[in-house]
C-alpha cells in the first residue's frame, strides 16, 4: 500500500488543489486534522463547505480519511467539551472519518477525532480498547496530535505533544500512528518528522507555506517511508532500527 500522509492544510486551497492533482498517485491519503483555519476571514461553515467539496474531488480518485483536529471544532458535545459536529456530514458523502475503523487489505486504521475534555478523550479509550480486539493484522492511528516526549512532538523550547497518546502506544503498539498538529517539528534542531515508541512508527509532516504541503508517502510494499519538503527529503526503512540522523535524499 502507497499512502500519502499530510496534515495542518488550514484552508490553504492551493495545497487542496495540489492534493487533487496528485491523489490518484497513491492507494490511500490521509488528512490528520486542521482542514480549516479559525483564524481564517472566512467564516468557519463557508470553509466546511468548501473543504466538503476537495473532499469529494479527492474520494472520487483514492480513498480518503481524514480526522479532526483543534482548527476543526464547531460544536460542543454533550458533555459541553468543543467537538467538530461537521465530521457527520463527511462521512455521509462516504469519507470515513472520526470514530470510524477502516480495513484496507490486511490492515486496519483507527480514526481519532480531537478531545477537548475528559468525556470526549474517554471515547477514544474505549474506541482503541475495542479496536484492539477486532483489528487485522496491521494496526495504523490517524490522531491528529502526536505523542508527548517525542521528537515529532517538538516545537523548538518544549514539546506539546499528547501524554495519553503515548499511554495507548505503549499499551497497544499499533503498528504506525500517522499525527500532524506541531508545525515546526521536522524543522527544529532535535526535532523530526519520524519517531519510534517500542515498535510503533510515529509520523508528523509538519507544515510550510506555498501550494505544496509538506507530505510523508508510506510505502509498505518497498518498506520505507519518505518526507518531502522545501527544506529537502528524508528516507527512513520500516524494517531496520531507526537511525539518528535521519537519511538525507539528494
Amino acid at each position: 500500500m502507497k499512502c500519502l500522509l499530510v496534515s495542518d492544510l488550514h484552508y490553504t486551497l492551493k495545497q487542496f488543489d495540489w492534493l487533487n492533482s496528485v491523489a490518484d498517485r497513491f492507494d490511500c491519503l490521509v488528512i490528520a486534522g486542521d482542514m480549516l483555519d479559525i483564524s481564517s476571514t472566512v467564516p468557519v461553515n463557508a470553509q466546511i463547505l468548501i473543504v466538503l467539496k476537495y473532499l469529494r474531488m479527492l474520494s472520487q480518485h483514492t480513498r480518503v480519511l481524514v480526522c479532526s483536529g483543534n482548527h476543526d471544532l464547531n460544536a460542543l458535545n454533550a458533555a459541553g467539551e468543543k467537538t467538530a459536529g461537521w465530521m457527520q456530514r463527511v462521512r455521509r458523502i462516504a469519507v470515513p472519518c472520526d470514530e470510524d475503523r477502516v480495513d484496507i487489505g490486511a490492515t486496519t486504521l483507527s480514526i481519532c477525532p480531537w478531545w477537548d475534555g475528559p468525556a470526549a478523550r474517554q471515547r477514544i479509550g474505549d474506541q482503541l480498547a475495542r479496536d484492539a480486539t477486532q483489528r487485522a493484522e496491521h494496526w495504523v492511528w490517524v490522531y491528529h496530535a502526536p505523542p508527548d516526549q517525542s521528537p515529532v512532538s517538538w516545537a523548538g523550547k518544549q514539546h506539546f505533544g499528547d501524554s495519553y497518546l503515548r499511554d495507548w502506544i505503549n499499551r497497544y503498539q499499533p503498528d504506525m500512528v500517522l499525527t500532524g498538529h506541531i508545525h515546526q517539528s521536522p524543522f527544529k534542531p532535535d526535532g523530526s518528522w519520524v519517531d519510534r515508541i517500542g515498535t510503533t512508527w510515529v509520523f508528523n509532516p509538519g507544515r510550510q507555506i506555498g501550494p505544496v504541503p509538506t507530505q510523508v508517502i508510506i510505502d509498505t510494499d518497498n518498506g520505507e517511508a519518505i518526507w518531502l519538503s522545501l527544506a529537502g527529503a528524508q528516507r527512513v526503512g520500516l524494517a531496520e532500527p531507526l537511525q539518528r540522523p535521519v537519511e538525507e535524499l539528494a
